[in-house]
């Protein structure tokens, strides 16, 4: 049984405590209100960008996972939570005996800055000209670069139960495919993004950095036509590009190191996770 922290037990974090419970660990969710949390977590009740409120975790830990997430899509709040936070964490845990094992840090695709449709992998630049991409990767190399050994796991757009966006667009009738480069998307089944978490903490000597994406990076207008056939609605209509913004494309991400690494998917593409939330 090992002794897991999971700060920033959110959406994310919530299904990966679930699991690793029923696996037989530990686990403390630690959030700002951990009287939200399900039964079978133990709550800390903490703020991850005020380090005194750190002072009396409930160690010592084996195993650490930062899956908190920005409360405000600033560049304020992203130094907040990621920035700031992470290194608060890795500070308040640094001097714990016996030191944590490993600390996972989920990052995102957002690090890239390609834009042209290539292929990323983990050894890519990632030198994303946006303030989202620029401080996450601040934060990657404080946990990398820091006392305790660290794993980034740079995350696509996650989905999942609670998250059905693109689904009720499609519904709705709002959904519109835009005219121009193809604009794909990087996404992940949240289940997914919990199992993978889970699977590498039981890796053997996992590797700094992983890419956590399906098989799959689809284009956008793809995805829509699918979910409308499937709802049996009008498909999308094409639309030139929004008034005022450029055309945008995006990149291709590879999960093909998480893949070697022994992980199997319950969700491999969009049409298995977007098919289990229309059903």
């Amino acid at each position: 049984m090992a002794r897991i922290l999971i700060a920033g037990c959110g959406y994310v974090g919530q299904e990966l405590g679930l699991r690793l419970v029923r696996e037989g660990h530990s686990v403390c969710g630690l959030r700002r209100g951990p009287g939200r949390l399900p039964p079978g977590l133990r709550g800390f009740g903490a703020d991850l960008t005020r380090p005194e409120t750190l002072a009396s975790l409930p160690g010592p830990f084996d195993v650490v996972f930062y899956t908190a997430g920005a409360s405000h899509r600033s560049e304020a709040g992203y130094r907040s939570a990621y920035l700031q936070g992470l290194g608060n964490l890795v500070a308040a845990l640094q001097g714990q005996e016996p030191p944590v094992r490993r600390l996972f840090f989920t990052s995102s695709t957002a690090v890239y800055g390609q834009s042209g449709g290539e292929w990323v992998d983990e050894e890519s630049p990632a030198e994303a000209g946006h303030f989202r991409g620029r401080l996450l990767r601040a934060a990657e190399q404080v946990l990398l670069g820091g006392p305790i050994a660290g794993t980034v796991v740079r995350v696509g757009g996650i989905y999942g139960p609670g998250r059905s966006r693109l689904i009720d667009s499609v519904r709705r009738g709002e959904a519109c495919c835009f005219e121009g480069p193809p604009r794909y998307l990087n996404h992940v089944h949240r289940d997914d993004c919990a199992g993978a978490l889970a699977h590498l903490m039981g890796v053997d000597r996992p590797r700094p950095l992983y890419m956590l994406v399906d098989h799959e990076p689809a284009e956008q207008c793809e995805v829509l036509r699918w979910i409308a056939g499937r709802l049996k609605v009008a498909a999308p209509p094409r639309v030139p590009p929004e008034a005022g913004k450029p055309a945008r494309g995006t990149k291709r991400c590879r999960n093909a190191r998480l893949v070697e690494s022994g992980y199997a998917f319950r969700y491999p593409t969009f049409r298995e996770g977007y098919e289990a939330l229309i059903t």
